[in-house]
């Protein structure tokens, strides 16, 4: 009667198959004879050169020799005697730059932007092919009515035909400011707490009349995403039917800005960030495809970015903020009928 063969777990490091002690010739093992090297994210075996960032492919990285399966568990690798009489010792590092080349200089944040021209797609340019012509004719078909009031702030005059476009607009080119009590135009800042009187107050300006209400875009929302290699960060964002003349990428070293257009809902896309390293302006580009902006930006300096930008209230954030309250409020005072004040 036959006794059935029990089979053995190897214990080569990245075999782990089970085995039959009378069947175990030379080659049958393909495992690391090295031990697990984690470093800096990275993981890999100390016997080969494969590395990876993530656990599960590093546990499945093919072994680099061949021998018979074993079931004695190999040695940990020794580890280094560690003198406790030193422990409370104070070491000074005097870090020395990479390669001896200064780190550059961060550049303010407010520098002056240049206007990056982009590659434009010949089939975004056909996509959006019709679309800016259809917007004028919607424009050119309102009428103004005689007796149609100016949609400038403050000021009060009517339209009673052509002649009335020769003549100036006094108006508030800012926006109303309601704040501890105190009411305001951002522009002059002639504060009162009556609010009689800050209707009453004469526009700080002059120009032309507006009797149409300026169409304002709404906001759009887009899909950011980042990628890097070792010179440069690409930002793509993704967008459908954008005006290339109408959108602008502008960039200083440190800083990026996005304005899309989209003539279609009038709506519009924009983004402010201060990036987490520093790019050489001359060397990055912008291409404009059917389906989403490239932005790729060419790093100043060698080094892998942590994060895109930095996190920040920055000044374009908070005006940005301010003008959203501000509308609001402007559209609270355009409820009121100023004409009979």
């Amino acid at each position: 009667m036959s006794q059935e063969t029990t089979l053995l777990h190897c214990y080569n490091h990245g075999c782990g198959k089970k085995f039959d002690p009378n069947d175990n010739k030379d080659g049958d093992c393909i495992h690391h004879p090295g031990y697990p090297v984690f470093h800096d994210a990275y993981k890999g075996w100390s016997c080969c050169s494969k590395k990876c960032t993530d656990f599960t492919e590093f546990l499945n990285i093919k072994g680099c020799t061949k021998s018979c399966h074993t079931n004695v568990k190999p040695k940990e690798p020794e580890k280094p005697n560690v003198d406790k009489s030193k422990a409370n010792e104070v070491v000074t590092v005097k870090v020395q730059p990479l390669n001896n080349v200064p780190v550059l200089e961060r550049p303010p944040f407010d520098i002056p932007q240049i206007t990056v021209t982009p590659n434009v797609s010949p089939m975004l340019v056909e996509q959006i092919k019709g679309l800016t012509s259809l917007q004028l004719e919607n424009v050119s078909e309102t009428k103004i009515e005689i007796g149609q009031s100016c949609k400038n702030n403050a000021c009060k005059d009517v339209y009673k035909g052509p002649e009335s476009d020769k003549e100036l607009c006094n108006y508030h080119p800012g926006a109303p400011i309601f704040h501890e009590g105190m009411k305001y135009w951002s522009c002059c800042q002639k504060k009162t707490t009556d609010f009689s009187t800050f209707l009453e107050q004469p526009g700080c300006s002059q120009g032309k009349h507006t009797w149409v209400s300026k169409n304002i875009s709404t906001k759009k929302e887009c899909r950011l995403d980042w990628h890097q290699t070792g010179t440069f960060v690409v930002v793509s964002i993704f967008a459908k039917k954008y005006h290339p003349d109408k959108s602008v990428i502008k960039l200083n070293p440190i800083r990026l800005s996005v304005d899309l257009s989209f003539v279609e809902d009038n709506s519009r896309y924009t983004c402010d960030l201060e990036l987490r390293g520093v790019v050489d302006v001359n060397q990055s580009s912008v291409n404009m495809l059917p389906t989403k902006i490239e932005i790729k930006l060419k790093k100043a300096e060698p080094g892998s970015w942590a994060k895109l930008y930095l996190s920040r209230e920055s000044k374009a954030e908070t005006r940005e903020n301010n003008t959203q309250n501000e509308e609001n409020i402007s559209a609270q005072v355009e409820a009121v009928d100023l004409s009979d004040l």
